[in-house]
């Protein structure tokens, strides 16, 4: 089995922090965004993983060299792809068509999930869905009395259903799916000047193909700066046990730490009460503060922080006063008169 991951969008709804980091790798708990999910699929799949392939923007040979290592860690070949223009989620996938062979799964690399990921070999795919309060926003899909998918609408205008595609997809044949993307971008067929994958979905549904739900328990989204931190601490929640352990190489002297928390590699904490719900990045130093339910990245400065709901971004500086922030990289922000520190 193959996994192909989008994620050449820009994150502009994250930024700053996606001004110098593309988004799928902003670290959750330690671990890029990207990371988890490839790591989640390959777990549960229970298949040997042959590839992984990534599709990215112009992000750079390090970016591309980091994938490669997350792919090769799992034990598969890792391929990289680029997508020069944001033509839509089908033209995403068309990008890897080299890749697309066999059975394999999409994932969109914008969430987290939490899901019984059963493939169901009896249909031509599995397409997993969440209930959501506003589908408007989403591709939907309808069923029928034996729950199979009976319908793909894109960003419905009224109400059809409140079951959103979280962007998460299995299908058994790739090479059945390419032919369907080939198919609307050949005949330029677009929806909101994008080539839609759901558009792919919908002909090979009315063709014959049976595409069955896959169920999630928790959908994490990182779209924004306040999802990103509500979906950290709820990942520190669901890894407590794996989050109780710090590395030896952190200093922490005169501190309450509250879990869940992840403390990274050489990080110093001195005078400060830290958690739940916090993740401190490799080297990040946090003195006379106090910290709930944020995202700090690495080799960061925090001093006299008293901070919630916050994500400071990776060799910033913060010296503060109470504050809800989202500073995003190489920033210094300065309430105490020690930018000279």
């Amino acid at each position: 089995m193959k996994i192909i991951v989008p994620m050449a969008g820009r994150g502009s709804r994250l930024r700053p922090h996606t001004l110098t980091v593309p988004k799928p790798l902003i670290p959750i708990a330690g671990k890029p965004i990207v990371q988890r999910l490839v790591e989640d699929i390959a777990k549960v799949a229970g298949e040997n993983i042959e590839e992984i392939a990534f599709i990215i923007g112009d992000f750079g040979s390090e970016v591309e060299a980091s994938l490669i290592k997350i792919a090769e860690s799992l034990g598969a070949k890792g391929t990289v792809y680029t997508q020069d223009e944001p033509l839509g989620t089908a033209h995403a996938i068309k990008c890897a068509e080299n890749s697309m062979q066999g059975d394999v799964v999409v994932a969109f690399a914008d969430t987290l999930f939490k899901a019984d990921f059963n493939l169901d070999k009896n249909s031509d795919g599995v397409i997993w869905v969440k209930k959501v309060d506003d589908p408007s926003a989403f591709g939907v899909v309808k069923l029928d009395e034996s729950g199979f998918i009976t319908d793909f609408v894109e960003k419905p205008k009224e109400f059809v259903s409140d079951l959103a595609i979280i962007g998460i997809y299995y299908f058994k044949s790739a090479e059945k799916l390419m032919d369907e993307i080939n198919y609307i971008m050949d005949n330029n067929i677009m929806e909101g000047g994008e080539y839609q994958l759901t558009r792919a979905l919908e002909n090979l549904r009315q063709k014959g193909a049976k595409f069955s739900l896959g169920k999630v328990d928790d959908w994490m989204d990182c779209g924004n700066k306040n999802a990103t931190v509500e979906t950290n601490s709820k990942v520190l929640k669901y890894e407590a046990e794996e989050m109780s352990h710090f590395p030896a190489s952190a200093i922490i002297e005169n501190c309450l730490i509250i879990p869940p928390c992840f403390i990274g590699e050489n990080v110093k904490i001195k005078n400060s009460k830290i958690g739940p719900g916090v993740s401190l990045g490799n080297n990040t130093v946090v003195i006379n503060s106090n910290i709930d339910n944020s995202l700090i990245q690495e080799n960061t400065v925090i001093d006299h922080g008293n901070l919630t709901n916050s994500m400071i971004g990776s060799s910033a500086h913060y010296y503060g006063v109470a504050r809800e922030i989202s500073l995003g990289d190489f920033s210094v922000l300065d309430f105490l008169s020690k930018a000279d520190i």
